[in-house]
């Protein structure tokens, strides 16, 4: 009776032995395992037995890209400006069991590396330098970490310089210069817009004077049309009256009447004298006599 509890106390405990060394290894997580002290292999996706008391989980392993924000750290610049600046670094495990055996503190030395590498860095550059370079600064930092713990199995994917905080006064100063320099850009854009101001007035008015002098131009064309027209018109009439009067055969007497008929029309002007020539000047008379005659017979 004694005997069977022992055997099933015994049978519980392997029991227990065994289902405790049952492992599952979930998505993206590895397992390192040791055997007697020594490397073994590493565990991937899935289910796994290990030995008991002969084989240990080392390390369980994250294959996820990781973060690390570390603390603002003083460097300084090669023109002796000490700032502050705070790094980020995206990581990722891609070698377990160099993550593992490569360095004691694998964070540690990341971050001591990171410290150290920005100062590197920084110490060649002066002030304005690093602060419109940080993506040359992050390159630089990216491959040289990168580089430096790819024998510890870690791949450094990106660096990000988070905060650049230079001293109070150095800061004062940028703020003043950034003013003044909106303000002179401020003074460039307004100055530039009175001269593009400026330039479309004139070139209006330049403009009008064209279209007007053009106008003018137009009117004094089709007055001089008018009045070539009025002038052509009065000489057509005139040639037709002399080619009726040469189609009627005039005699002497009538043309002499149309020379005093033109003779009237000259009196009619400003002139002061006028010379009557001698082949009509009998012909006034006779006309005068007319005249009288007529009026007497009324």
């Amino acid at each position: 009776m004694g005997f069977a509890i022992v055997i099933g106390i015994l049978a519980v405990i392997v029991l227990l032995i065994l289902v405790k060394n049952i492992h599952i290894v979930q998505q993206s997580r590895a397992y390192v395992i040791e055997r007697l002290g020594a490397f073994q292999t590493v565990w991937e996706v899935g289910l796994h037995f290990k030995i008991p008391f002969i084989e240990r989980v080392a390390k369980k392993v994250s294959l996820k890209e990781q973060v690390m924000d570390y603390p603002p750290q003083p460097v300084i610049t090669k023109d002796n400006v000490t700032m502050q600046i705070d790094t980020v670094i995206y990581y990722q495990i891609t070698d377990p069991k160099l993550y593992t055996y490569g360095v004691e503190h694998p964070m540690n030395a990341i971050e001591t590396l990171t410290a150290t590498t920005l100062r590197n860095i920084i110490g060649d550059l002066e002030l304005d330098q690093t602060l419109t370079a940080r993506a040359t600064i992050n390159g630089e930092m990216r491959a040289i970490l990168d580089e430096a713990t790819d024998p510890w199995g870690i791949k450094v994917n990106r660096v990000e310089l988070k905060n650049i905080l230079p001293p109070t006064d150095i800061q004062n100063s940028m703020e003043k210069q950034m003013k003044a320099e909106r303000e002179r850009r401020q003074n460039i854009l307004q100055a530039e817009g009175t001269k593009q101001s400026a330039i479309l007035v004139a070139e209006g008015e330049k403009e009008a004077a064209v279209l007007r002098a053009d106008a003018e131009k137009q009117a004094a064309i089709l007055r001089a049309e008018g009045e070539a027209q009025a002038i052509l018109a009065v000489q057509r009439a005139l040639a037709d009256s002399l080619k009726l009067l040469n189609e009627a055969a005039p005699n002497d007497q009538v043309i002499k009447l149309k020379a005093l008929e033109a003779m009237e029309k000259v009196a009619d002007g400003k002139a002061t004298k006028i010379i009557i020539p001698s082949e009509i000047q009998g012909l006034a008379g006779l006309a005068e006599g007319v005249v009288e005659t007529v009026k007497k017979v009324e």
